[in-house]
């Protein structure tokens, strides 16, 4: 995207908020009719096959759809929105046999829309569907601009969702509240981090420095953005889920404001945390009061707040608990009587003490890891019945792993849905990063408009014909091996993701993951893996054009190329502790050669593409050294994480990713340097240097040198190509 449209669709973006729910077909603007927002979004996203498709509302207090209608006139009615995009959805994978995802389409429709073969109907099964985690503004891109948060509401929407996580803006929030408190202009411009880790300050994590100071101009920008983020989630239907506030302040508050009660959080992982204070006294009542009226002049009205209290380490100090979560409750209703307070299930949160303290029925616990953790049994028992929502995080930081532990969606969503007495109220997709594991994404959707068990087998054939256009048997053989193997994982061994690949690990020959927190071993077997990419390549020659397939494609030979990684270095590590150079050369060649192959196949895709990430960050900048300070926020995010301390603690490659211009890049440098360094030891009867790796990274974050942002070449050849090379051996 050029700066210019950039700074343009932003400049426009402070609209008023539009309506909250149902918008008839028939709505008026201005004297002409006015498509309704489900047909705008239908518009946007199918083009001229969506002048066939008629929105009505439908009375009712559970959201349901219905779709029937003759050919070339399809009917969908629905009681919002979003609810007749979920009808949509429908009609589109079991009628019309087409795929709209957040990663790749396929919409080779015929002239004139199929008819129905019977009415479609379709009724929430939960009320809560609950969507985005609170990293993504930062691992799915903090410099997204209007053209790609239009979209990705409009298939949030489409896929039945109806609670979405907004983030953006809250940095002008802070400074605009704070201001009032004592604090200068530029000394809140240097305590909030720059938009990429953001997300952590959020989370009462971090502040400052990384990325920083962010400009006036830059918070002014992205306040314009989340209010109009927050405007389409209202006028589809949805609800936008706002942060709440729960007492994050900066150094120096007490002394600023006499009588106040600050505790000091100390650090997070090498980060200063900052300050918390004390919600039960005067002055957070009147910081609150300023946030939440603030927030509804910024971003318009909302019904549910994100807060998680202490959260990873957080201290209370003096300041007992329960107290405290009673004071952010009270704040909270004196700005929003019927507020519904969003909290965090992970890890040991929220505790008890918390939920006991308050309201339950106003408390909506979003679990991130009812698929990750077997320990995690009943969560009636855990939160004193609080409600909640089944979720899944099937990565962090933006691994780009494929795969889901389905089998855990399938078992136990019915069972702790329909449990008797249950509080199961809702679905929550939680993945650090958005954009990814197109399959996972749709099973996970469909959760909450079911009814009765879910047969995976089925379901993944299904989702075979639509993702393709037509039933092919290469196809359905492909996702029924990717359904037994990366999709086919269960949480019994603990974990939640899949492993990530050893090219994007700093260099080491025991490395068994690139992020610390990672799977140390894949999860599934890799030479079976590898059957599902013989199979994609088989399929017709007319099912090959859609980007839908040709992301699967690339999915799937980028993740067997990174199962070899795990192969590989211990025969490395074998041939140098044997002292045979010979050997050592020809395997560390091949690991090269196999990372250039990668590097390859990623080009392929525009959105493998690391320069278009940074070029992205650059667009928002309004000087050189701006820009660069943004390229800097958002590259080091995906490697070092920032700073030294934060790398050291664990944090490097944390989310790292097989994209193009990472693998050819910084990873393919670390590995070149430590083969070269392996094999001067040797030559030299020597145990191998240190390599300062911190040093390494942060300068090629500094100076990347040119990095794509076109894609190039064909995504079939060179998987063909990778095809080829792992049957080698």
């Amino acid at each position: 995207m050029r700066l210019a449209r950039r700074t343009f669709l932003l400049a426009v973006a402070g609209s008023a908020a539009l309506s909250c729910s149902r918008v008839p077909a028939d709505a008026k603007e201005g004297g002409a009719a006015a498509p309704s927002a489900a047909a705008a979004a239908a518009r946007r996203l199918l083009g001229r096959h969506a002048d066939q498709v008629s929105f009505h509302p439908l009375p009712g207090a559970t959201d349901a759809f219905r779709v029937d209608g003759r050919r070339g006139h399809v009917s969908v009615a629905g009681t919002s929105p979003a609810v007749q995009l979920a009808g949509l959805r429908r009609y589109l994978k079991d009628v019309a046999h087409a795929n709209v995802s957040w990663a790749g389409e396929q919409l080779d429709l015929p002239d004139h829309l199929p008819a129905p073969p019977r009415p479609l109907t379709g009724r929430a099964n939960v009320p809560h569907r609950f969507v985005l985690n609170d990293t993504n503004d930062g691992y799915t891109g903090a410099y997204h601009d209007w053209a790609y948060w239009e979209r990705e509401l409009d298939v949030l929407a489409l896929h039945g969702f109806n609670e979405v996580l907004v983030y953006v803006g809250a940095d002008a929030l802070y400074h605009r509240v704070l201001s009032q408190f004592g604090y200068s202009d530029r000394e809140l411009r240097e305590w909030i981090p720059a938009p990429a880790h953001q997300p952590w300050w959020l989370l009462q994590n971090m502040a400052g420095p990384v990325g920083g100071p962010v400009s006036a101009r830059l918070l002014a920008a992205r306040a314009r953005l989340g209010r109009r983020i927050a405007d389409r989630v209202r006028e589809l239907g949805m609800k936008p889920v706002l942060p709440g506030y729960y007492g994050t302040v900066p150094p120096g508050f007490a002394e600023r404001n006499a009588g106040a009660h600050v505790v000091e959080q100390g650090n997070w992982y090498g980060y200063r945390r900052p300050d918390w204070l004390d919600p039960r006294g005067p002055h957070f009542a009147r910081v609150a009061a300023a946030f939440y009226r603030a927030q509804q002049e910024m971003f318009g009205p909302a019904e549910l707040f994100k807060m998680d209290l202490l959260h990873e380490g957080g201290k209370p100090g003096d300041v007992p608990v329960p107290d405290a979560a009673r004071g952010v409750e009270k704040a909270l209703r004196a700005a929003h009587p019927e507020a519904l307070w969003v909290i965090l299930g992970w890890r040991h949160n929220p505790p008890k003490e918390i939920v006991n303290a308050v309201d339950k029925d106003r408390m909506l616990v979003v679990d991130g890891i009812s698929d990750h953790y077997p320990t995690v049994t009943d969560r009636d028992a855990d939160w004193d019945g609080t409600p909640y929502a089944f979720g899944s995080i099937w990565n962090f930081g933006g691994h780009t792993t494929l795969g889901a532990n389905t089998r855990d969606w399938a078992e136990l969503y019915e069972r702790w849905r329909t449990k008797p007495g249950g509080a199961l109220r809702g679905t929550a997709l939680l993945p650090e990063a958005a954009d990814n594991n197109p399959a996972a994404f749709d099973l996970f959707s469909e959760l909450a408009w079911r009814e009765g068990p879910l047969d995976l087998k089925t379901w993944f054939d299904d989702w075979s014909v639509a993702r393709y256009g037509r039933r092919d048997a290469e196809a359905v053989a492909a996702w029924d091996v990717l359904r037994r193997t990366a999709y086919g994982t269960t949480r019994a061994d603990g974990w939640g993701e899949g492993a990530d690949g050893l090219f994007g690990a700093r260099p080491s020959l025991t490395a068994q993951s690139a992020a610390k927190w990672s799977p140390k071993q894949l999860r599934y077997d890799a030479a079976e893996f590898e059957k599902a990419l013989t199979h994609l390549l088989a399929v017709r020659p007319a099912l090959r054009r859609s980007s839908a397939y040709r992301r699967d494609l690339l999915d799937v030979a980028r993740q067997a190329l990174s199962n070899r990684s795990r192969a590989m270095l211990p025969r490395i590590k074998e041939a140098f502790e044997a002292g045979d150079a010979a050997t050592l050369a020809r395997l560390t060649g091949a690991w090269l050669s196999l990372m250039d192959l990668m590097e390859k196949l990623l080009a392929t895709d525009a959105r493998h593409l690391l320069g278009t990430w940074v070029a992205d960050a650059r667009a928002w900048g309004a000087d050189d050294a701006e820009r660069d300070r943004l390229a800097y926020d958002q590259l080091s995010l995906v490697t070092s994480w920032g700073t030294r301390a934060g790398a050291d603690a664990g944090l490097r490659d944390y989310a790292n990713r097989e994209w193009s211009g990472l693998v050819g890049g910084l990873y393919r440098k670390r590995w070149a340097t430590f083969f070269t360094e392996l094999r001067a030891a040797l030559d030299e009867r020597r145990a191998p240097r240190a390599i300062d790796w911190f040093a390494l990274e942060d300068a090629w974050i500094r100076t990347p040198g040119t990095l794509r942002t076109r894609a190039t070449g064909s995504t079939y050849k060179v998987a063909g190509q990778v095809r080829d090379r792992l049957r080698e051996g």
